[in-house]
């Protein structure tokens, strides 16, 4: 297939850019005031995120899964300076972003892109598929002609297998999967180096979900070293369109490999919490496998316990875990395990 001007494989990418990180997030904490009585004073601090450490190759998929409530979507926003972060650092293309000022962050965020986990609420109901594809490019001053504006928006459309003909129309004229492609067309405007898919096919039927992933993947082959922060609480989904995955709960990043690595041999107790609750097509296997239920219910980041905040509901938890937290340490190359029970090679041999 003959690729577009600008374009290239993304199988050669990991090779050439093998320490080219296009993001790094460094020990980020989230946390939002609690206030109460008449002159609003600090009570307490909701810690949505804390403690994450992040980082994604350019023309890489980073998969960010866990259960709702557990930071996913603070870390997305936090990235992109929706949310200014408490503490940490967010490192864009070698360039701290923490504490940019605004009318430094727009030429940042046109690099930037953010695709919405509801494709009914994320669009403009008064706006034209064309107008809203062409908002960045406009926001950002890309074109100076109508026309040249007009034209990369119809090219935009063709690119996620929209008719450009359609341009005209409005959001409640399509279905979701097409809203959600236009809400793609729109992130690809400014040719970003990252986009932050935050749980873009949760809202949409399991056939066009497989769509809209399979597009997202073909996207990677045509565009230079585009990157992904794929956010889902779905493993499945999650398996099969990154190239690492971090599991976070509660606020922090509690296991990190590849995708193989992960499902074929998770350490932490939540992880394999998490694998345990994947169906499985196979009657046999799925009958046969262990399942893991866990018990209680998630603690509040308002009030999160001591120690490890899993160990509440870890099956393997024993009474240092109260007191200790633990921190992410590889124990096989590529791969991460904040849990005390967890040896590295060199314990295990010992």
């Amino acid at each position: 297939m003959k690729k577009r001007p600008g374009h290239r494989h993304h199988e050669a990418l990991h090779d050439a850019y093998t320490g080219d990180w296009v993001l790094e997030v460094r020990d980020l904490k989230v946390y939002f005031p609690v206030l109460r009585g008449l002159l609003l004073r600090k009570v307490a601090d909701i810690k949505a995120v804390d403690g994450v450490s992040l980082r994604v190759r350019r023309g890489e998929v980073l998969g960010l899964v866990g259960e709702s409530g557990c930071g996913k979507t603070t870390v997305a926003r936090s990235i992109i300076r929706v949310y200014r972060p408490t503490a940490g650092r967010v490192i864009f293309e070698g360039t701290d972003i923490t504490d940019l000022p605004e009318r430094k962050l727009k030429p940042v965020r046109r690099k930037m892109a953010y695709i919405f986990q509801d494709p009914y609420g994320s669009l403009d109901p008064r706006q034209s598929a064309a107008s809203i594809i062409g908002e960045p490019l406009v926001a950002h001053k890309v074109f100076k002609s109508k026309q040249e504006r007009r034209a990369r928006v119809d090219e935009l459309m063709g690119i996620v297998g929209l008719d450009p003909c359609m341009g005209g129309r409005f959001p409640h004229e399509f279905s979701g999967g097409q809203r959600q492609r236009i809400g793609i067309a729109r992130a690809l405007a400014c040719n970003p180096s990252l986009i932050i898919c935050d749980e873009p096919v949760s809202a949409l039927d399991v056939s066009i979900q497989a769509q809209v992933i399979n597009l997202l993947k073909a996207l990677q082959k045509e565009f230079v070293d585009l990157s992904y922060v794929f956010i889902a609480h779905d493993l499945a989904v999650v398996k099969h369109v990154s190239d690492r995955i971090a599991v976070m709960y509660l606020g922090h990043v509690v296991e990190t490999a590849t995708p193989g690595e992960l499902c074929d041999n998770p350490r932490h107790p939540y992880t394999k919490a998490l694998l345990s609750a994947v169906p499985v097509p196979d009657p046999f296997v799925e009958e046969t496998r262990e399942r893991i239920v866990l018990t209680g219910e998630v603690p509040s980041p308002l009030n999160p316990p001591s120690g490890c905040t899993f160990h509440q509901r870890c099956p393997v938890a024993v009474p240092e875990c109260s007191r200790v937290s633990p921190v992410l340490k590889e124990i096989d190359p590529n791969h991460q395990v904040a849990c005390i029970m967890v040896e590295r090679p060199d314990e295990r041999s010992t």
